[in-house]
């Protein structure tokens, strides 16, 4: 298997700082990422805890830069961790959100294909979330 990575990426009509305002704080995701619709997002010490479809996950966040940079780690319940780099870039006036997925090993086309969808679809989300106004 080779190792793959893809660059999902949306263009969102909102300044850049307004975008990364939102999406970096954790307290938003279930308005947007399909994996934690419904399920509140809760603070536990350094890290933040959700409920997704696979159980709870634990979630770790970059601090706050001025550089638009979202990166996090998501540990699942079977305790693997996953890098996600994430961006929101500055277009003059808007913004593009860029999410790297990259496959991890062992894992097969079709659950890679899937976690692209997925990821594409949480975009979709966030770029909707924001052009209507959070």
């Amino acid at each position: 298997m080779k190792p793959a990575s893809r660059h999902i990426s949306t263009a969102i009509e909102r300044p850049a700082a307004e975008v990364y305002a939102y999406a970096s704080d954790p307290i938003h995701l279930p308005q947007w990422a399909a994996g934690l619709t419904g399920s509140p997002v809760e603070r536990v010490d350094d890290h933040w805890l959700a409920d997704s479809p696979m159980g709870q996950v634990r979630i770790n966040f970059t601090g706050q830069n001025p550089y638009g940079v979202l990166d996090h780690e998501v540990t699942l319940p079977s305790g693997e961790t996953i890098y996600n780099p994430m961006r929101v870039i500055a277009d003059g006036g808007t913004c593009e959100v860029v999410f790297t997925i990259r496959r991890r090993p062992g894992m097969s086309e079709e659950d890679f294909a899937r976690d692209v969808e997925a990821v594409a679809a949480d975009l979709a989300g966030l770029k909707r979330v924001a052009e209507t106004g959070y």
